[in-house]
């Protein structure tokens, strides 16, 4: 029987770091900023951005809501954006997403500030996965890797098989990962015979978006197993994991929910930590 991957655990313990660093920054004279974007009342963004509101205000970071009707043209929601980026008392810009069909999201998300852009989906932080170099990058890969090294995964040699190429997660966490010194295979939902490949794996991350898309045939025995998927079905919010079967091969697994979705909050949060550094403020 595998050994959890305990997302809610790990994300106690970030939360403890990401209060101490704040209270650091504090006494510097920095009081620690996140701007939220809603444009419209899409239901899951208005539950998604009053959740961050409550992490936000329990790690004594600041939080703005500003909600745009969804009528709104691009070029107001561009001058808002350019508004945020000189305001130096907010450190953190994020877009919700769905946007209105009328308004380019690659548009939105470009005129962010590199610095401020705490999901890391601009183009420059996107170049700065490619090339090393250090930048905000996406919560969700972030938190595959953590919830590996914070429960004594090594990843330094092993073969790690990646399903899924999304920009999110997929493409995102293969040079993320290769930063540790993986061997890389990214497969997909059309590679032929995908069990052939993920059988390989030591570390086996799924993140296609396919309801138990993985099962226990297809991981290798004492693999360690996490999974980033998470879907919705008609008995509940499920992985791309089948988790009963997977669990009895597995050394370690990740559960949905409860694993890596259960850190990516907390993983925003530093990314508003990291972009002061970035943005000349010292966080030590």
């Amino acid at each position: 029987m595998a050994e959890l991957l305990d997302g809610k655990s790990i994300a106690k313990v970030l939360k403890e770091e990401i209060k101490s660093e704040v209270s650091v920054l504090k006494e510097q004279g920095i009081q620690p900023k996140l701007a939220v974007v809603l444009v419209g009342d899409d239901p899951a963004s208005v539950v998604y951005a009053k959740s961050k509101q409550k992490v936000s205000e329990s790690l004594n970071i600041e939080y703005e809501l500003i909600t745009l009707d969804s009528s709104c043209s691009e070029s107001e929601l561009l001058d808002l954006i350019n508004k945020l980026n000189q305001d130096n008392e907010i450190h953190g810009i994020m877009i919700e997403l769905p946007l209105p069909k009328h308004i380019s999201k690659e548009r939105v998300m470009s005129a962010v500030l590199p610095t401020k852009d705490v999901d890391g989906v601009h183009p420059i932080n996107r170049g700065y996965i490619l090339s090393g170099e250090d930048g905000l990058f996406p919560a969700t890969p972030q938190s595959c890797i953590e919830i590996l090294l914070r429960s004594g995964v090594e990843i330094a040699g092993k073969h790690v098989v990646i399903v899924g190429r999304g920009e999110t997660v997929g493409k995102p966490l293969v040079f993320l990962i290769l930063k540790h010194n993986a061997t890389i295979t990214i497969c997909h939902s059309r590679t032929p015979d995908l069990g052939a490949f993920t059988r390989q794996a030591d570390i086996l991350i799924a993140a296609v978006g396919k309801a138990k898309l993985i099962t226990s045939d297809m991981v290798k025995q004492g693999a360690v197993v996490v999974d980033a998927g998470i879907n919705e079905t008609s008995a509940g919010i499920c992985g791309d994991v089948d988790f009963d079967s997977v669990q009895e091969k597995a050394s370690y697994i990740s559960p949905v929910p409860g694993g890596v979705g259960s850190l990516t909050t907390a993983l925003i949060m530093r990314n508003v930590l990291k972009g002061i550094s970035l943005q000349g403020g010292l966080t030590k």
